[in-house]
């Protein structure tokens, strides 16, 4: 899911503006953000400066804008720097802080990156859906999406979308 160093640069080449609205269209449904502490600094970083960058892509922007106003919840054992607007850190234990998230009505909770997270999730069987963007490149080390193959839910794949660039977006839902 990333290179030796958590880099995500080998998926600006195959990324479009069709991929880019399936990207707004999911993140519309959504009313928070589920982070790890990495994730978040990672994120916060980039996304906090981008309405004010001219060299952003200006189709981007509604993405941007997004991002920039859902509620972010940082999961962290730590105390993180919480520097990008609409902050907090979940409160509790891990289970219990989603548990309590899942039953605010609302729309979704994306989890974006964050593989610790997401593993962790998944053992308390609180993932109902994965939306997985399978990009046709081996990039031979690093971060893999799921470290325990072993630990994942069993899941039925719902919908398949393809795109030009040959990415494809899979959507699973937990049985």
């Amino acid at each position: 899911m990333a290179g030796p160093d958590c880099e995500l640069d080998w998926h600006f080449s195959r990324w479009t503006k069709e991929m880019a609205d399936a990207q707004l269209e999911q993140l519309s449904k959504a009313d928070a953000l589920l982070l790890g502490r990495n994730t978040y600094n990672a994120m916060s970083g980039y996304w906090n400066g981008v309405m004010a960058d001219l060299s952003f892509p200006r189709e981007d922007i509604a993405f941007a804008e997004l991002m920039n106003t859902r509620q972010k919840i940082v999961v962290s054992q730590t105390e993180p720097h919480l520097n990008w607007n609409n902050s907090t850190q979940l409160k509790g234990t891990l289970a219990g802080g989603v548990r309590k998230l899942k039953e605010v009505k609302g729309a979704d909770i994306i989890v974006y990156g964050s593989s610790t997270l997401v593993l962790s999730l998944n053992r308390l069987q609180l993932v109902d859906q994965y939306n997985i963007w399978l990009h046709p490149v081996l990039l031979g080390k690093g971060k893999p999406l799921f470290a325990e193959i072993k630990a994942l839910t069993e899941m039925h794949l719902c919908k398949v979308e393809q795109f030009d660039s040959e990415v494809v977006l899979l959507h699973y839902s937990r049985i």
